[in-house]
Parts: structure tokens; C-alpha cells; sequence
């Protein structure tokens, strides 16, 4: 898809906001991409998750399990799941760590897609990226909707995005918007709004 497409979708669906954000890496924005707004629409979710898909086409027959964080990447995993006609799962944090519960198991013959919805540091991807291979799982790669890092990657495996920008972001130091006292919103999976 044009870049200019998706963001008319994500504009469409109000996806995309803007104010004072603190993000789930504890960097404060701007701006805010809802994934979950855009989602929410099967006909996006297929479109964009076909993208993930295709971009990994090479990788299919190897690829066995699809996983992500909870909570927005869950059924960015789903879809990519279905699509690729292999299993999804997701890590969810407890007591500080991501963690495989509710059953879910990795074994040394596992050939996983980490995905998420959006990716600012990676910081979640780093630990599910982690605890796939503490279980002897390979990791093929990993894709997201959302690289608000723009062309780069701040992860140490591939990364795929289906949109990329160079996303304003700011230690909480050194924020403009806290300077000027605009309210501040934690939108993410972690402060649910």
C-alpha cells in the first residue's frame, strides 16, 4: 500500500491523534497512533496483516507460530495467523516480565513471527524477541503496523513496517508540552483509556 493510503485510513478511523502522550516506553509525543481504532475493522486488519504476509512470503514454510505482546498486537497475530494457517499466541506481562500463561508453550522445533502494533523503542518486542529464544524457538523476524522510528530499527533482528515515520518523541525531561502544562494522556496498553 502508499503510504499516503494508510494514512488516510488511520486519519479515517481516528486512529491517529494528536496532544500529549506518554508513551508505553515512558517517551512523551505528540502524536498517537491507536492502532486498535483502525483495527477494530476487519477489512484494514486483513489489508495490513497481508502486508506482513507478504513481506515474509519467502519464510511461510518455515514459519509455525505467530506471536506478540498483549494487548495490541494480539490480533495483529491473530490475523497474521490465519493468514499464514499457523498457530498464534502472545506473551503478556506479569510481576514486571513478559511471560508465556493460559498454556501457551514454545519448544526448540518452533519457527515464530514476533508482531506487534507499534513500535516506538521495541521495547516489548526485546522481550518477547527474549523469551522465544529462552525456549530453544527460532525467531524468524518480526513486523509491525507502526514504526514510529521511521526507516530505522531498533530491534537486533529483521523488522518489517507496514507504515513508517519519523514520529516526535521527547525524554520526560526534556519535553516542550510538560513545559507548557498541556495535560498529559497515557493511552497505552498499560493505562487502557
Amino acid at each position: 500500500m502508499e503510504k499516503k493510503q494508510i494514512e488516510q485510513i488511520f486519519i479515517k478511523t481516528n486512529a491517529l491523534r494528536n496532544g500529549h502522550f506518554k508513551l508505553t516506553s515512558g517517551l512523551h509525543s505528540p502524536s498517537y497512533f491507536q492502532c486498535a481504532l483502525v483495527l477494530q475493522h476487519p477489512q484494514y486488519l486483513e489489508t495490513f496483516c497481508k502486508e506482513i504476509v507478504d513481506f515474509y512470503a519467502e519464510d511461510q514454510d518455515m514459519i509455525n507460530t505467530v506471536i506478540s505482546p498483549a494487548v495490541g498486537g494480539i490480533v495483529v497475530s491473530q490475523e497474521v495467523g490465519r493468514q499464514l494457517g499457523v498457530r498464534s499466541i502472545f506473551a503478556e506481562r506479569k510481576e514486571g516480565m513478559m511471560q508465556l500463561r493460559r498454556g501457551f508453550r514454545l519448544s526448540k522445533n518452533d519457527c515464530v513471527l514476533v508482531v506487534e502494533d507499534v513500535v516506538t523503542s521495541g521495547g516489548s518486542v526485546k522481550e518477547v524477541v527474549e523469551l522465544v529464544e529462552a525456549s530453544g524457538a527460532f525467531v524468524v523476524g518480526a513486523a509491525c503496523i507502526v514504526n514510529r522510528s521511521g526507516d530505522s530499527n531498533p530491534l537486533d533482528i529483521p523488522l518489517f513496517s507496514v507504515y513508517n515515520t519519523n514520529a516526535v518523541t521527547y525524554e520526560p525531561e526534556q519535553c516542550p508540552l510538560c513545559r507548557q502544562n498541556v495535560a498529559i494522556t497515557q493511552p497505552g496498553s498499560r493505562h487502557l483509556s
